[in-house]
């Protein structure tokens, strides 16, 4: 009884959360057959392709989750050429993905600004204006930021991974690169200037809560987000937070926690787009599939370079890193279908919260 009265409320509590979170298997269908519900009704049966390009694993940054922090030696660093990510660029435009999304780890110089700024262009200029571009390249200035969407990005993705001060100084360390007050910053330049703009976190982290969990759906509510791309946290062995794997619930316990999760923040946002995490597939080979039946409407595909895709490690176990692009998304089309939904080619499928006048650039 209690479960179905949250179910029908349209303003949930921080409890009704929390109670929402910690529903176990049999419980959980009604949430996720609520969640699915919603998002039919809102935003029909379509998935949106991102073709995803992780074009560089070079970083700047010393997050203790990350396999590619600055300080981790044991892999081989890259950094795929502009005419590599052009023809994957090519690829998404010929195959109708209608979008992209380049990612790298991150780097703030005038050089990498400049790079990005002309790739932007010529993405633009090869697809006829017809790829929507996502930017994941983590915190920069409001300036470069500009100079990005006016070359053609409009939406980025910047995960706060924990809305939690206290428990973000856990998982990065406590200096000028690594600041909480900076990367909230950054998702206001973003907002002001006009892009979709999206944040997510990590779900299983160690030292987390539900406390924590359910203010994290909070904030991204509170925020007013467009878009939310939120995984399970996945431990890599070589980092420091791998020393704490023994406080961690088991993979599937994080895999089924992301599903509730996704499909809560479904509920309370009912019109953003929410990516199908591709770590939910390191855990379930059809953990992305899943994540559609509980309130997800995108898809990224990794259409990176198949040379490239293994020393992209954020976390052990990735899929699809020896597919190529053709059996990828051969693979995705038939997995859809079967789960009831149907992929809108050509499409930008931009969130349905997202409001121009909102920005700072229209009045």
């Amino acid at each position: 009884m209690k479960l179905k009265t949250i179910l029908n409320k349209t303003d949930f509590s921080h409890d009704d959360i929390k109670f929402l979170l910690k529903l176990n298997e049999t419980q959980s269908k009604e949430l996720f057959a609520k969640a699915s519900e919603v998002k039919f009704k809102l935003l029909g049966n379509k998935v949106y392709f991102r073709g995803l390009i992780e074009f560089s694993n070079i970083c700047e940054k010393d997050c203790y989750y990350c396999g590619i922090r600055k300080s981790n030696p044991f892999f081989e660093r890259y950094n795929i050429s502009d005419d590599e990510i052009l023809e994957a660029s090519k690829f998404a435009y010929e195959n109708n993905y209608g979008s992209l999304v380049l990612q790298s780890g991150e780097i703030a110089s005038e050089k990498f600004t400049i790079r990005i700024e002309n790739l932007l262009k010529k993405i633009k200029s090869l697809s006829n204006n017809k790829l929507g571009i996502t930017l994941s390249l983590g915190e920069q200035t409001a300036e470069t930021y500009k100079r990005w969407f006016d070359a053609g990005a409009h939406r980025y993705l910047l995960r706060i991974e924990t809305s939690n001060k206290n428990l973000f100084y856990k998982i990065h360390p406590n200096n000028n690169k690594h600041n909480f007050d900076n990367r909230i910053d950054c998702l206001k330049s973003l907002k002001k200037i006009g892009y979709q703009t999206g944040t997510g976190v990590m779900i299983g982290l160690p030292f987390q809560t539900y406390d924590d969990l359910a203010n994290d759906l909070f904030f991204m509510r509170d925020f007013d987000i467009d878009m939310c791309g939120m995984g399970p946290y996945i431990e890599h062995k070589d980092t420091p937070l791998y020393k704490y794997r023994n406080l961690l619930m088991s993979l599937e316990e994080r895999f089924f926690l992301t599903l509730k999760m996704i499909a809560v923040l479904r509920l309370i946002m009912s019109d953003i787009n929410i990516a199908a995490a591709t770590a939910l597939q390191s855990i379930d080979k059809l953990g992305r599939e899943k994540a559609l039946k509980t309130g997800a409407n995108i898809i990224m595909p990794n259409i990176t370079p198949g040379q490239f895709r293994d020393n992209y490690s954020l976390y052990e176990n990735k899929p699809c890193t020896d597919e190529n692009v053709d059996d990828c998304k051969n693979c995705l089309e038939a997995r859809i279908k079967l789960s009831g939904h149907e992929i809108g080619y050509g499409k930008w499928g931009d969130s349905l919260r997202f409001n121009p006048k909102n920005s700072g650039l229209i009045n």
